[in-house]
């Protein structure tokens, strides 16, 4: 604006200063009428017009870059007010910091050395994008600042605390990926050898095996007999495998029931190979489809029982991780995905999209998505949730549908058992 009025002032010094700008007498005989020849009036009348416009974008300018300053500001003093809210107050010369210093004056070393950036060796910048890499932590842990400083506690080289619970907990609310720890987890005092493969498979192991506490029972047997026990456990009967796990998937009744024989059989023999059980409880699944040479990755969390540690008993693959979490795999990789009662109504339904996205993506073109026993009350079924897996994209190649036998009368809760392909194009 400066620019443009000091340049406005100098032509107007030079139009008047010109030889050719001229006093003549008008036709009308008045001695002061000021006249200008046509072209230069014309010129000059070009000029003033492009000056009053680009006066009128230099305010749009600087009336947007105010509106844009005062949205930052805005944001930065929110961000301030909630760390003053979280660490007791902000000192004067702390409300003028950057907010992203005082978040890591805020944070324990042993925090800042596992979230921070580090730089990466010469000669690995352009292979990676960047000169420093920075480990993988959930975005919402920062979040919880001090259950993160908990976690975080501990001594560097010795033994981590026995906080499984609470460390699930804080995946839950989203710190997921969870930070790395440098100490040794606890072990268990009397650790038996695993029992050897194929046996293993079909084989309680000892309950020496692994560290108990926190859980509710002490040993096998204990998770085994609670499928009598009232009350409500996650996968209450699967630790027992020579009761109803012994027969899992093994039948085809033509509705809920798919049999895994009949499923492969919807793909060309020995195409098959590699798949992700989500939430697959005690890895029963997975132990089905070793048996058949198929690799299965099951996911599991350790609610209610130690879940984890029986997979891995079994000579199996698990993975700690949550629903929520976007899956540990590339795209297009992936023969198959089963899930079964965990993708259900109990699951928002954006996350729940999500989730079904994110099978669709690490399936390969032709896989399969075996959706098992998924329940949710009648009104939802063709209201919600065969639109969204219609917006997804998958193909129908089996779909059952039926209410629930212990209480889908009362509740109009209902079953939904569907095989699905990813589209080959």
């Amino acid at each position: 604006m400066l620019v443009l009025l000091i340049l406005t002032n100098l032509l107007t010094m030079y139009i008047f200063t010109s030889p050719s700008f001229n006093l003549r007498p008008s036709p009308l005989g008045s001695k002061n009428h000021i006249s200008l020849p046509l072209w230069e009036s014309t010129t000059f009348l070009d000029e003033l017009s492009s000056t009053k416009e680009q006066l009128s974008i230099s305010h749009s300018l600087i009336a947007e870059m105010h509106k844009k300053l005062n949205s930052t500001n805005s944001f930065v003093e929110a961000l301030l007010t909630e760390l003053s809210s979280r660490h007791g107050g902000l000192t004067e010369k702390e409300k003028g910091s950057d907010p992203v210093k005082l978040l890591n004056a805020a944070t324990s070393d042993e925090v800042m050395l596992v979230i921070g950036p580090h730089k990466l060796p010469l000669g690995y910048s352009p292979r990676m994008g960047s000169d420093e890499v920075y480990p993988p932590v959930g975005g919402a842990c920062l979040r919880y600042q001090e259950e993160l400083a908990k976690y975080m506690t501990y001594e560097v080289g010795g033994e981590c605390p026995v906080d499984d619970v609470f460390a699930q907990r804080l995946m839950l609310k989203g710190c997921e990926p969870l930070p790395r720890r440098r100490c040794h987890p606890k072990t268990p005092t009397n650790y038996v050898e695993p029992t050897p493969f194929p046996k293993s498979l079909w084989t309680t192991p000892p309950d020496a095996s692994i560290i108990w506490d926190p859980y509710t029972c002490k040993s096998y047997k204990c998770l085994i007999d609670r499928k009598k026990a009232p009350g409500y456990f996650d996968c209450k009967d699967c630790f027992d495998l020579d009761g109803r796990e012994k027969s899992r998937w093994l039948f085809d009744n033509g509705g809920l029931d798919y049999g895994i024989d009949q499923v492969l059989k919807t793909r060309p023999h020995g195409t098959i190979r590699i798949g992700f059980d989500i939430g697959g409880g005690s890895g029963t699944f997975a132990a089905r489809m070793k048996e058949r040479n198929i690799t299965i990755i099951t996911s599991s969390m350790n609610l209610d029982g130690p879940f984890n540690s029986f997979i891995a008993s079994r000579g199996l693959i698990s993975i700690h991780v949550s629903v929520s979490q976007r899956l540990p795999f590339f795209d297009n990789t992936l023969d198959i995905v089963h899930s079964m009662h965990v993708l259900s109504n109990w699951i928002p339904d954006a996350m729940l999209e999500f989730t079904l996205y994110d099978i669709y993506r690490v399936l390969r073109p032709g896989g399969l998505f075996w959706l098992d026993h998924f329940f949710c009350l009648g009104s939802q079924l063709n209201q919600t949730y065969v639109p969204m897996l219609d917006r997804v994209g998958f193909r129908s190649l089996r779909w059952n549908a039926g209410m629930k036998l212990d209480r889908g009368i009362d509740k109009n809760e209902w079953y939904i058992s569907a095989l699905l392909e990813k589209p080959m194009t």
